[in-house]
């Protein structure tokens, strides 16, 4: 991966890729960028409300450890000296996992998740814990724990969910690397709402432990600032795990490595709403319209394409009301009235639902999944909305007079390749008149990790994308 210039002067916008660049000359210490993400945190964490936790002390020492062996000469690994930052459903050592619930108890986790286990191993310093929905079910991000979290490029709307806190502090500098969650969009969901990108890959690629109680549709995922940052955390986070079940062999790949091979040649559809017939807002549509157009110019062959695919919005929806059944009956009868009322609602319906109906689902997300395939027999890519919609009002499930009911009725393009296992990025691609960021979703095929980042890289370095108003610019 090639090396540039650092492209901002406050260390904590720099990218990770930058920030290892400068150790590794002497022209900058861990300490020094741990010391500007805390910074960036005391400075704009008020207004956003990205943590639940912050461990300073825990994040200096670390910081002071990592700047030992730089000037030893003798880094742990790709990423040491990298502040970073863990979502509250994810398990870290030392800290509790409190999951955006009142439910849950202050007691510290005992072991970090695979994810969380692969970047220490690799030197990151861990700043701490990003807020969650109540046990992430759904893509805004408040609860009764931690309160509302807010959008960077306005405070009063949603930065998206589930994973809205390492969205919105990865947008604003605090922190250069975040581990997401995406059991329906919750890495791509906030990634379009806050103009980062992210990536959710192919189902299995990266161990997951404790598993979600949502299931397959579930996976951990990286969140940064630039693509290279993201292929960089991809590279680390897919380290092999045995406490994963469904974890597919680890193959070794570096994402970096081709990541700037661009995307000339390559067979490209373009579809503005999944063939769902969905009302997408005429600016995101305009924006979207306007990148399809970009991968031309990069010497892609996109064709516009007319979809023929059937709605997967009910089978997602009893997947996850499902999983919020099962996830319901772990919890204390007593401490029921303490959940979230949407997510007891979802809960309630899912545990209602007969075997014969939940089969049928599985089922229908086969044959869809076996859909998508044969549509990259045809196609390297697929470029979508990330969603349909800019931001929204803070505190709210669904945007006021909207008519939807739930989450899902308002991230129809996401959620389809959580049920098929497909790589799905989401990169930002312009804003609309009221500021707000809108998303482009690049979709391959399974296991097609590699090309959707260079993809997603090369549009980056075509139409390069501004940080919220104070926080500077790339």
């Amino acid at each position: 991966m090639s090396e540039s210039k650092p492209s901002a002067t406050d260390p904590a916008l720099l990218s990770a890729t930058e920030l290892v660049t400068l150790y590794r000359s002497g022209a900058l210490s861990p300490v020094e960028a741990t010391e500007a993400a805390l910074a960036a945190i005391e400075r704009h964490d008020g207004r956003l409300n990205a943590f639940c936790l912050v461990d300073r002390e825990g994040a200096l020492a670390s910081a002071r450890a990592s700047e030992a062996r730089w000037r030893a000469g003798q880094p742990a690994g790709r990423v040491d000296g990298v502040p970073t930052t863990v979502k509250d459903v994810v398990v870290a050592a030392g800290w509790p996992t409190r999951r955006g619930s009142k439910t849950t108890a202050e007691t510290p986790s005992e072991e970090d998740a695979p994810s969380v286990a692969a970047l220490r191993r690799h030197g990151a310093v861990l700043l701490g814990k990003t807020t969650t929905p109540e046990f992430g079910w759904k893509g805004v991000t408040d609860n009764a724990l931690t309160g509302v979290t807010r959008n960077p490029w306005n405070p009063e709307t949603t930065p998206g969910g589930s994973s809205g806190g390492a969205s919105a502090a990865a947008a604003i500098g605090m922190g250069a690397l975040h581990i997401g969650t995406d059991g329906g969009g919750s890495i791509r969901i906030p990634c379009g709402f806050t103009g980062i990108p992210g990536i959710k890959q192919t189902f299995g690629r990266v161990p997951a432990h404790p598993l979600s109680p949502f299931g397959t549709v579930s996976h951990v995922g990286p969140m940064a600032r630039t693509v290279s940052d993201c292929a960089l955390m991809l590279t680390v986070m897919a380290e092999p795990d045995p406490r994963d079940p469904y974890a597919l062999p680890w193959d070794g790949e570096d994402y970096t490595d081709g990541l700037e091979r661009g995307v000339r040649g390559l067979r490209v559809a373009y579809s503005p709403d999944l063939g769902m017939g969905v009302a997408v807002d005429p600016e995101i549509a305009r924006l979207v319209a306007r990148a399809s157009g970009v991968f031309e110019q990069l010497g892609a062959r996109v064709e516009e394409v007319e979809l023929a695919l059937p709605d997967p919005t009910p089978v997602f929806r009893t997947t996850w009301y499902a999983g919020a059944g099962r996830l319901l009956s772990t919890i204390p009868a007593e401490k029921r009235e303490l959940v979230d009322p949407g997510l007891r609602a979802i809960a309630e319906e899912g545990a209602a639902y007969s075997l014969a109906h939940y089969l049928e689902s599985v089922a229908r997300r086969e044959a869809y999944a076996v859909a998508t395939a044969r549509l990259h027999a045809d196609y390297d890519l697929l470029l979508t909305p990330t969603l349909p919609i800019p931001a929204f009002a803070a505190g709210k499930e669904v945007p006021e007079g909207s008519g939807f009911e739930r989450w899902c009725d308002w991230t129809p393009f996401t959620s389809p390749f959580n049920l098929t296992g497909q790589p799905a990025a989401s990169v930002p691609c312009g804003l609309t008149s009221a500021g707000l960021p809108a998303g482009l979703q690049i979709v391959g095929a399974r296991h097609a990790d590699a090309l959707v980042l260079r993809a997603a890289r090369a549009y980056e370095q075509a139409a390069p994308f501004a940080l919220p108003p104070g926080a500077g610019s790339r």
